[in-house]
Order: C-alpha cells, then sequence, then structure tokens
C-alpha cells in the first residue's frame, strides 16, 4: 500500500506536501485559535508538518493517516525530532473511509480530497469525525481565472475544467453543502514555487544518485517537463487555499 512512486521521489525532501510555506501553515495554526489539547485527524497527512509544529506551537494532539510509507516514517521521526511523539501519532494505511474513534475538534484534509471522491464527499467523511462545534479544514485548488481550453486545464494536473472551481464559487459551493466558510488561508506564487521547484533539485539529486534504477527514465522525464509545464500552466491558472469550515 502506497502512493505512486513519482511523488515518493519528487517529493522525498518535502515536510509540507502542498504549496504552503511553514510561515502559511503557522499562520494557519494561529488563525483557528486553537486550545490546547484540541484533538486533530489529519488525513493525508503526508510528512506531518501540520500535526508536529501544532502540537509543538499550540499544544494539540492529533492522528494522521497517510498512504505513503516514506512520509508515514519521515512524520515519525519528525514528532521524535520536535519532542511532540507523545502528543502525536502516525498511521500508514488508507484515509479513504477512515473516521476516527474519538471525535476531534479539528477534522483536516489539506490537499488530498481525492480520499473522498472530490470536496463533498470528504466534508462529508471528515464531518464523521468531528465533535459538535469543530472546524473541518479542506485544502482544495482553484482556478485562479478559468482556462481557455482543457488542453490548459490538463497542464495543471487537472482531467478537466470542471475539476476545479473559481474561488467564488469554490466558497459559495460550501455554503450550499451547510457549512460556513469561518477562515481560509491561500497560497501565493512564491509558496507555489516552493513547493514545485524544491522537486526539481530533489528529481535532480536523485538521478545523479540512481542513474541505473529501473525508474530513472520516468524521473528524467518528468524534470525535463517540469519547470516549463509550471511556468506555462500552474503557475498563471491555478490557485490553492485551505477552508476552515463551521456546519450550520
Amino acid at each position: 500500500m502506497d502512493i505512486p512512486r513519482i511523488f515518493n521521489v519528487s517529493e522525498s525532501a518535502h515536510r509540507i506536501h502542498d504549496p504552503f510555506t511553514p510561515e502559511k501553515l503557522a499562520t494557519l495554526g494561529a488563525a483557528l485559535r486553537l486550545e490546547p489539547e484540541t484533538r486533530v485527524l489529519d488525513l493525508g497527512s503526508g510528512s506531518g508538518e501540520l500535526l508536529c509544529t501544532w502540537a509543538r506551537d499550540h499544544g494539540i494532539r492529533g492522528t494522521g493517516v497517510d498512504l505513503s510509507q516514506l512520509f508515514t516514517e519521515q512524520a515519525r521521526r519528525r514528532a521524535a525530532e520536535l519532542g511532540v511523539a507523545d502528543r502525536v501519532e502516525f498511521v500508514h494505511g488508507d484515509a479513504a473511509g477512515y473516521v476516527a474513534s474519538e471525535k476531534a475538534g479539528v477534522a483536516a484534509c489539506v490537499g488530498a480530497t481525492w480520499i473522498g471522491g472530490g470536496v463533498a464527499g470528504t466534508i462529508a467523511l471528515l464531518a464523521r469525525s468531528l465533535r459538535a462545534g469543530g472546524i473541518l479544514l479542506v485544502g482544495e485548488p482553484y482556478w485562479l481565472k478559468l482556462p481557455p481550453s482543457e488542453e490548459v486545464a490538463q497542464g495543471c494536473h487537472a482531467a478537466s475544467i470542471s475539476d476545479f472551481l473559481l474561488l467564488r464559487d469554490l466558497l459559495a459551493s460550501f455554503g450550499k453543502l451547510r457549512w460556513d466558510v469561518v477562515e481560509m488561508v491561500l497560497a501565493d506564487p512564491d509558496s507555489w514555487d516552493r513547493y514545485e521547484a524544491a522537486r526539481w533539485l530533489t528529481m535532480r539529486r536523485w538521478l545523479e544518485a540512481n542513474p541505473d534504477d529501473d525508474f530513472a527514465k520516468e524521473v528524467r522525464a518528468e524534470l525535463t517537463a517540469a519547470p516549463e509545464r509550471y511556468a506555462t500552466f500552474t503557475r498563471e491558472y491555478l490557485g490553492w487555499g485551505v477552508f476552515a469550515l463551521m456546519a450550520r
């Protein structure tokens, strides 16, 4: 059970597997006004930076679930490094359908709404682990402007234009699902650059260390295409943010 190998290779040096900087992650934690001992569930927790830094900075307790064995191991090491291993736990497993045994004050899926088949399904899944009056976090892409063609949308790693909404429409969609938007923190060009461009050096270093690996051809193809694709499509058309919701 694992994610596609290209992500384990290209993002192996990432602590945050989304277009967020540590500063934006800290801003989000502060914006939520987290109380000590708040229980946080993070589905698709990656390398654990959200739970680990919020445990250090705000005294939360939490559980993260992620399909990547590599990222889960990195999350456990990060918890030990920050001295919060007694406050957070990380489960290597499929977050799709995961429901916590203990209700959480914050239930999050930051950048992995495929686990619920999209935003609506992920909100419904997270709500099953959320205590009354709790906050739900969804990290999701949105269009900065509508792509002029399906080809452009696919250059942004979307299957089609209809995969994402404009920001105003995404915010409106939460209301239609009977959730209030109570906070949001959005990526900016610099945080996108930090997420995307960091992958390129990681892939180059991997290729230098593994020239004869059977996977090298795929990594080389991705490294060759990624910078121009990002500058042409993603940086121009795609936004990303984390949205805090409370049930009406």
